[in-house]
């Protein structure tokens, strides 16, 4: 079985995501619309920083993409997008400290998120303004005559990122929507550090950028890290391996989201890449995760499959994010099947695996008939485990430009087939 050529994924990019967006830039103040709900309707002009760095550096991407002849878009106005985002960014939504406002009003008017009036609520708010900046310096370097702010941007988000790091380190990032228990470390602090830092790198971040992605790549890679050679962790507690449901738990689209950006970020700092190990990983996701009697990926599940189990820390009582779990174990959601799209590609190529290659095509398959909404285009983000269309909030109360959009950018890059 082969996956759709690589035209058929810009295709359905220009066709039938762009169009949607195109509604919800706000050229006029920068950034981009997100408040949408799951029927297409604008409920509010607040804007949160964390999708509008993801904006930022989507449109930079779109405007090479366009520039390479991948995309059949304008790449000039995609790259203005970027860099006009990346200003709102950096002098509206960034603070003194070099964090982030979580939530701005559209002209950038940083309101309160926290419990006690705090607007800096979300490390990931703050990274994924960095890899905004970052795609924002590409587009304004490439412009026909350069930016002089483009320096000041990678100093600003150099600064940003290490802030982040140390936040993340020393236990006191705050991280909005997925709040960390205490006496627990998680995935998703590393694993977006690389990204990020992988970017601004490719932006001219220099020795602070490469300095990030190498501790964070040590963090899930190195003996004890999150990422093991046959299983994961997506919480680990400091006391070392448990029966709790935090222990037990795991998320396989964020698994397989990972795998393919340590893949990016191993290969562009030019270091061996152990394809065997992270193919090995991938395919574990997959097993767990993979709905045998629906089709799609769990949003969450057990180590050994099936629903989430384990006990609670405060035994009849889930905390914040064992409640998220608990309640939304069995979504299907856009990004899972996204990001398991491109990552079953990747590591199929690079792996030679068959099996990886059959799950691409299983997963393809069940996304594109599952998400696409054919009535306003785009894809609806949430689903439940039947398919439906299902009007919940699972982590921001947006309509997210991410992971669609760089999803099928990825997979329009690359002309290798994927077959089994």
């Amino acid at each position: 079985m082969t996956a759709p050529a690589p035209e058929r994924w810009s295709d359905h990019l220009v066709a039938e995501i762009l169009p949607w967006w195109e509604r919800a830039v706000d050229d006029e103040v920068g950034g981009v619309l997100t408040c949408f709900d799951n029927r297409g309707r604008l409920v509010s002009r607040d804007k949160y920083t964390w999708s509008q760095g993801r904006w930022a550096w989507v449109c930079a991407e779109l405007a090479e993409a366009s520039g390479r002849g991948d995309v059949a878009a304008d790449a000039a106005r995609w790259s203005e997008r970027a860099v006009r985002t990346t200003s709102f960014l950096v002098e509206r939504s960034r603070t003194a400290d070099d964090r982030t406002a979580f939530v701005t009003d559209r002209a950038g008017a940083h309101r309160p998120s926290g419990p006690g009036g705090e607007v800096s609520t979300s490390v990931f708010a703050d990274l994924f303004a960095v890899l905004g900046i970052a795609g924002g310096v590409r587009a304004a370097s490439g412009g026909p005559d350069g930016d002089d702010r483009a320096a000041a941007w990678i100093d600003t988000a150099s600064r940003m990122l290490l802030v982040a790091e140390r936040s993340i380190a020393d236990r006191s990032a705050l991280s909005e929507p997925y709040p960390v228990p205490a006496g627990y470390r998680d995935l998703a602090g590393p694993m977006t550090l690389v990204h990020v830092a992988d970017q601004l790198g490719r932006a001219g971040g220099g020795a602070a950028a490469a300095g990030v992605r190498d501790r964070a790549l040590a963090a899930l890679l190195a003996d004890g890290g999150m990422l093991g050679r046959t299983d994961w962790s997506e919480f680990r507690s400091d006391a070392g391996p448990g029966d709790a449901m935090l222990d037990a738990h795991r998320t396989p689209g964020h698994l397989l989201e990972c795998l393919w950006m340590v893949v990016h970020a191993q290969r562009r700092a030019g270091l061996e890449v152990d394809v065997a190990r992270l193919a090995a990983l991938a395919s574990r996701a997959l097993e767990i995760g993979w709905d045998a009697e629906h089709g799609g990926i769990l949003r969450y599940c057990d180590a050994g499959g099936g629903p989430p189990r384990g006990a609670l820390q405060t035994p009849g009582r889930p905390g914040r994010y064992e409640q998220l779990v608990l309640d939304t174990w069995d979504t299907k959601l856009w990004w899972v099947h996204a990001e398991a799209m491109y990552a079953t590609a990747l590591l199929a190529r690079a792996s030679g695996s068959a099996e990886l290659a059959s799950w691409h095509a299983r997963v393809t398959e069940y996304t594109l008939a599952t998400f696409p909404d054919p009535e306003q285009g785009e894809w609806i983000q949430v689903r439940a485990r039947d398919g439906q269309p299902l009007d919940r909030v699972v982590a921001l109360p947006v309509k997210d430009p991410f992971h669609v959009i760089r999803a099928l950018l990825l997979l329009a890059a690359d002309e290798a087939p994927v077959s089994a």
